[in-house]
């Protein structure tokens, strides 16, 4: 039995039946927590070093690569009973979504910096860093969160139980050999 299905087996019911029905938003929401310290860890490793002047560059990039890393959690884990597409034009919608994500989490950034510039108004270090967390990973996930759920729901992996093997009908096969092959 998987972690999370003999975590769940141990919630005191009605919250079990509520967590069951629920089960992709809370693996989404596990892939999503995984991910965005991944993010966390290249943005401000980039932030804070060579791309200092560039915090928006460095977001875009460690979205992209928590994207990469999104892309494998979500398809064989989260959504792994959802599917009905090729896996090429599945990946296409996936990336094409959350580069939608990337830049909607980006967003409130560039608009504190470009429009706003608080950053430039910023000399102490601490409370760039506090800024930068909280547009990024507060106000910008909790777009892109609630954009690619949906999105990814409706368009990238649309089937549910789209995965699951279905039993192979042995009846038909005998018969198609007895009458197929006589």
């Amino acid at each position: 039995m998987p972690l999370i299905d003999s975590v769940i087996a141990r919630v005191p019911q009605p919250f079990r039946d509520l967590a069951l029905r629920h089960s992709e938003l809370i693996k989404f929401a596990i892939v999503g927590g995984t991910t965005m310290v991944f993010d966390l860890a290249i943005f401000y490793s980039l932030s804070l070093t060579v791309l200092e002047p560039k915090p928006v560059v460095a977001k875009i990039i460690s979205g992209v690569m928590a994207t990469i890393l999104s892309y494998i959690l979500n398809r064989e884990w989260a959504f792994k009973n959802r599917g009905g597409r090729e896996r090429h034009h599945e990946a296409l919608l996936f990336f094409t979504i959350s580069g939608v994500g990337v830049l909607l989490a980006a967003a409130p950034l560039w608009i504190a910096n470009n429009v706003f510039d608080i950053r430039e108004a910023q000399e102490n270090l601490t409370t760039r860093v506090i800024i930068d967390f909280v547009l990024n990973y507060i106000i910008g996930n909790l777009l892109q969160m609630v954009f690619r759920f949906w999105a990814l729901r409706r368009f990238a992996f649309p089937d549910e139980n789209g995965r699951v093997v279905l039993p192979v009908d042995d009846s038909a096969a005998d018969e198609e050999e007895q009458f197929g092959h006589s």
